[in-house]
C-alpha cells in the first residue's frame, strides 16, 4: 500500500505504541506500570520541550533542569534527549505524545458516539486497517465510516 510505504508518521506510529502502553498498564506487574508511567512523563516533557527549544522559547539548560529535576533522568540523558531535539530529529520526539492523545480523544469521540455498540476489538481493528493516515484523515474515518456502520 503506497500510503504505508511513502506516508510513514511518527505520530501514528509512536502513538499508537504509546496507546497500547495505556491499553495493557493495568495488566501489568507494579513495577511494569511504574516504568510505564515514567515514559509516559517523560513523553509529556517531549511533547513541549521539542518545539519550545525549536522556536527559541527555552534555551537546553531549561530543557536539562525538566528532564533531570521533573522527568528525573540523568545528565547524560538530558544531553542526549535535547541534542535530538537539536540536532537529529527535531519535531519528531513531541509526535508520539501527539499521536496518543489524539487516539484517546478518538477512541472516547468513538465511544459517545456509539454509546453500548462501541467494541474495542473493531474499534482497534479499524484503525489499524487506516494504516498511517494523519490524525484528522483518522478522526474523519472513523466518524464517517466506523461510528455510521457500527
Amino acid at each position: 500500500m503506497a500510503r504505508f510505504r511513502y506516508a510513514f508518521n511518527s505520530t501514528n506510529v509512536e502513538g499508537w505504541g504509546l496507546y497500547s502502553e495505556y491499553l495493557i498498564r493495568p495488566y501489568m506487574p507494579l513495577e511494569g506500570q511504574l516504568v510505564s508511567l515514567d515514559y509516559r512523563l517523560m513523553r509529556a516533557a517531549r511533547a513541549f520541550l521539542d518545539p519550545e527549544l525549536q522556536a527559541g522559547k527555552i534555551q537546553p539548560e531549561d530543557a536539562f533542569r525538566v528532564l533531570e529535576q521533573d522527568v528525573v533522568q540523568s545528565h547524560a540523558f538530558a544531553e542526549e534527549e535535547v541534542e535530538r531535539y537539536t540536532y537529529r530529529a527535531p519535531g519528531r520526539a513531541n509526535s508520539y505524545f501527539y499521536g496518543y492523545t489524539k487516539l484517546i480523544e478518538l477512541r472516547k469521540e468513538a465511544e459517545a458516539g456509539l454509546g453500548t455498540k462501541f467494541n474495542q476489538r473493531k474499534f482497534h481493528d479499524f484503525i489499524l486497517e487506516q494504516s498511517l493516515l494523519p490524525p484528522n484523515l483518522m478522526r474523519q474515518a472513523v466518524m464517517e465510516e466506523f461510528v455510521t456502520k457500527q
